[in-house]
């Protein structure tokens, strides 16, 4: 299934710009507040008009303001999940959740309520009101809600942006399952690098109302030179791996990269899966010898492949660890005493907590 988005829109004094294609699987709208995103997807869901281009989903065309085609949002069979639940507070969950079902025809009920249930793990919640409900089970029922009408294509607008850091551990891994369980395809708003780089197969950076790149999450996230890399906050790697084993006892992870090892904190995937780990370049530093007596449990042997130097007076070291691209952010006079050059042995200790997977 493949959505294509070209649209030109003015919001006051916000010009938006964005033309991009979906083929499935969770494409991310990535950037900061105000950036564009959620104009994007109300343009889609059809909740707003674009001035001028076009929206279409495979062959039927959604808006077209040459042709004057504007398929009101009713009719396009999309599911939409927003910050805040939206859950009917006199309705159970289970009553929240066939509300949902009543939008879906019979002949195109794509979903199964039990298999919805199951996904998300919400059958002992199913008689509660949603005032008994946590924050991330109130999203979860919002989710089966959307799926249960059988949508064509699933909105999720900043959907754990109003979830503590608890909540949004508890929901990543139900929409992990979401993502690899159901062919229902999702665009998916977020300026959440750790949602994006978990999540998403493909990513879309916003800026300004403007598209800055798009490319698949492990590409997006590791460049060394991108939109990404030039902001302090985000900056960092996003390296694959497998999960090779798991310690039950200290709640860690160990996942094989190419030629090195990281243990990440969690157990949110069984051995064997394929997983992300999101590296900040803040959090890794530099030795040329092996340090010893360190709490860190990643020290990765490498080889400097390239040294940045940025404006603010740091500079940005990558690292080659067997294949595996690690990149640092240290001070110049850090890199200047360490006499660091391309080529050179090098060691990156990376601080195990500062890992997402």
């Amino acid at each position: 299934m493949t959505l294509s988005v070209d649209i030109r829109h003015r919001l006051g004094a916000f010009s938006l710009e964005a033309a991009f294609t979906s083929n499935g699987g969770v494409t991310a709208l990535f950037g900061r507040s105000g950036s564009g995103k959620t104009s994007i997807v109300r343009i889609i869901a059809g909740l707003t008009r674009p001035d001028h281009g076009r929206v279409s989903l495979d062959d039927t065309v959604l808006a077209d303001t040459e042709r004057q085609i504007f398929i009101p949002r009713h009719r396009r069979r999309f599911g939409y999940v927003f910050q805040e639940a939206r859950l009917f507070p006199h309705l159970s969950v289970q009553q929240n959740l066939n509300y949902g079902r009543w939008f879906a025809p019979r002949n195109e009920r794509s979903e199964s309520f039990d298999s919805v249930v199951d996904l998300l793990g919400i059958a002992a919640l199913l008689d509660r009101r949603p005032a008994k409900l946590s924050g991330g089970e109130k999203q979860r029922v919002a989710i089966g809600r959307a799926l249960l009408s059988s949508p064509r294509l699933l909105l999720m607008d900043e959907p754990l942006a109003a979830l503590d850091e608890a909540r949004k551990a508890e929901i990543l891994p139900y929409l992990e399952r979401l993502r690899d369980e159901t062919k229902v395809p999702i665009i998916y708003v977020s300026h959440s690098i750790a949602e994006v780089a978990r999540l998403a197969n493909r990513v879309v950076v916003m800026r300004d109302g403007k598209i800055e790149t798009i490319g698949a999450a492990v590409d997006v996230f590791s460049q060394l030179s991108g939109p990404l890399a030039a902001d302090r906050r985000e900056a960092g790697v996003l390296l694959e791996g497998q999960v090779e084993r798991l310690d039950g006892q200290h709640r860690l992870t160990v996942v094989a990269l190419k030629a090195a090892r990281l243990v990440v904190p969690g157990q949110a995937a069984g051995v064997g899966r394929t997983v992300r780990v999101h590296i900040p370049a803040r959090d890794v530093m530099l030795a040329i010898a092996k340090p010893e007596g360190l709490s860190a449990l990643n020290i990765l042997e490498g080889v400097v492949r390239d040294i940045g130097m940025v404006a603010d007076g740091t500079a940005e070291v990558a690292v080659d660890c067997g294949g595996d691209i690690v990149l640092a952010r240290i001070t110049q006079f850090s890199a200047e005493r360490l006499e660091l050059r391309a080529g050179m042995p090098i060691h990156a200790i990376i601080k195990t907590v500062a890992l997402e997977h």
